[in-house]
């Protein structure tokens, strides 16, 4: 089970390059039910996710680079390029009446920052995943996060191969 949140942000972190990134090209065999493949710097995957916005099955499965170049040639609409930076938050904070446990003291989470190549450009994108639809519904995002989009079509990498 996947279970994410995605936001637009206000401002790239001062240090980004400090962090370890990998990029991302991927395309939709079909969008209902999503049905993507994925390049991350040499491995290559292909996912089914099933429905919903912020919690939703996913199931990778590893792909050879010559299967991943015949199935490029199938995707509908544009293929995505991206830079993805992984960002730790540690101590990520939570609305207290959440009803939740107090995470331990080392807990932290990863922010995934997606910095969009052309045409997608200058979409930048950053998402979060969790163990809980609680936690997830709880989460506190830092303040140089902007706009919460988990529920905005519009914003997902789907939605967006489609458009452009």
């Amino acid at each position: 089970m996947e279970i994410e949140r995605k936001f637009t942000i206000k401002e790239l972190p001062a240090d980004l390059d400090s962090y370890p990134s990998h990029h991302i090209e991927q395309g939709y065999l079909n969008t209902s039910p999503v049905i993507r493949i994925r390049k991350e710097d040499d491995e290559y995957y292909l996912t089914y996710k099933g429905s919903g916005m912020m919690a939703r099955e996913e199931t990778n499965l590893a792909l050879n680079r010559e299967s991943y170049l015949h199935l490029r040639e199938k995707v509908d609409g544009k293929l995505i390029s991206k830079r993805r930076y992984l960002i730790p938050l540690p101590h990520p904070a939570f609305q207290e009446k959440s009803g939740l446990p107090s995470p331990p003291a080392d807990y932290q989470l990863t922010i995934e920052l997606d910095i969009f190549d052309p045409p997608f450009a200058p979409l930048i994108m950053a998402e979060v995943e969790f163990g809980s639809k609680e936690a997830a519904e709880a989460f506190l995002p830092p303040c140089w996060f902007d706009e919460d989009v988990t529920y905005c079509q519009e914003y997902h990498n789907s939605y967006l191969a489609l458009q452009a």
